[in-house]
């Protein structure tokens, strides 16, 4: 059994368990946690679960698994063409979706090792992460954290370095995501990464992703900058757009900035 299998699977335990042994105290991260109450008005998956926003987030995670159950397709990047499309919101709320199902575990990571923002979104704090994780000697189980948002674990972007390209497309790397993949197949792995256009940390890691979720916010983006984007990744399995900030009624007769759709992409 891998050590990465074992960390998890003592996760498992410890969620359902109240007694936790002198081993386990020494793995904070593993030990039972509260159900954690965020305040960011942004997560409106927790904050507003009742609003027309959250059921969109509800439609995409729907429409995600349906185009993903068959293949066993399980390792989902987020990205985007460039900054402040949203991603990164998009990947918590989607998570969040995930998680809320008894059928569903979550693995959420930020490899966005330049400007991570997870762990803000849920007011999580951490001493290790995965850039920690690539440049040292750490077992898997001192990286990831129970977030007590259903069953959802953070994998937290860890410090920031210089290299990030160098890392997330290190052997290391590749091998971490190639054993969830295979010791995980039932296990959503949701994976926010930089911009396409910003840096080449994006196309790095969706060589080896499973399938790609790209996040457009209208007026933000020139539609040229899309379609560079894309073409940079169209070798790789897009498995739709979702559309952010769309100018559509809500169910309750006002416009929201934060709207979202989702467009299939066809293979070609």
């Amino acid at each position: 059994m891998s050590k990465l299998e074992e960390a998890l699977e003592k996760a498992n335990r410890l969620r359902n368990s109240a007694a936790i042994d002198d081993k386990s105290r020494k793995l904070d991260v593993f030990q039972n946690v509260e159900p954690r109450k965020i305040d960011n008005d942004y997560i409106v998956t927790l904050t507003r679960p009742d609003s027309p926003i959250a059921e969109e987030y509800r439609r995409l995670k729907s429409m995600l698994i349906r185009e993903t159950k068959a293949d066993f397709l399980n390792t989902i990047m987020i990205t985007s063409s460039v900054n402040g499309e949203g991603k990164t919101l998009t990947a918590v709320n989607l998570a969040v979706t995930l998680a809320q199902e008894i059928d569903h575990t979550i693995l959420l990571i930020d490899a966005d090792l330049r400007k991570p923002m997870i762990h803000e979104c849920l007011g999580i704090k951490y001493k290790y992460g995965l850039s920690d994780y690539l440049t040292q000697d750490i077992d898997i189980s001192e990286v990831l954290i129970k977030t007590g948002i259903g069953n959802m674990v953070l994998l937290p972007a860890g410090r920031i370095v210089k290299n990030p390209v160098e890392l997330l497309s290190s052997e290391k790397m590749k091998a971490l995501i190639k054993e969830l993949k295979q010791r995980y197949m039932d296990r959503y792995i949701i994976v926010d990464t930089p911009p396409i256009l910003s840096c080449a940390e994006g196309i790095a890691i969706g060589s080896y992703m499973d399938g790609i979720v790209f996040v457009v916010r209208e007026g933000q983006a020139q539609k040229k900058t899309i379609e560079d984007a894309l073409s940079m990744i169209q070798e790789l399995n897009i498995l739709g757009l979702v559309f952010n900030n769309v100018s559509a009624a809500n169910l309750d007769g006002h416009y929201s900035p934060y709207n979202y759709g989702y467009k299939h992409k066809e293979k070609q």
